[in-house]
């Protein structure tokens, strides 16, 4: 399981491209968007870096938590 911040995240849409940005990299991957702490975990067997990379590639600032 890895947990993230990601800045910027405002509203279902967000929850949508950020879930379907990581699952297009792994169908499998399990995606917890939190707006309120704006965090997202993702249980995955792609690495951090890769979802770090996909949740960016939408415009998103991302830090590992």
């Amino acid at each position: 399981m890895h947990t993230f911040n990601v800045q910027g995240m405002s509203c279902g849409h967000c929850v949508k491209a950020i879930t379907q940005a990581v699952q297009a990299k792994d169908p499998m991957a399990d995606v917890h968007v939190d707006l309120g702490t704006q965090t997202v975990q993702v249980q995955s067997s792609l690495s951090a870096d890769a979802v770090v990379e996909a949740i960016k590639e939408e415009g998103y600032e991302v830090r590992v938590a």
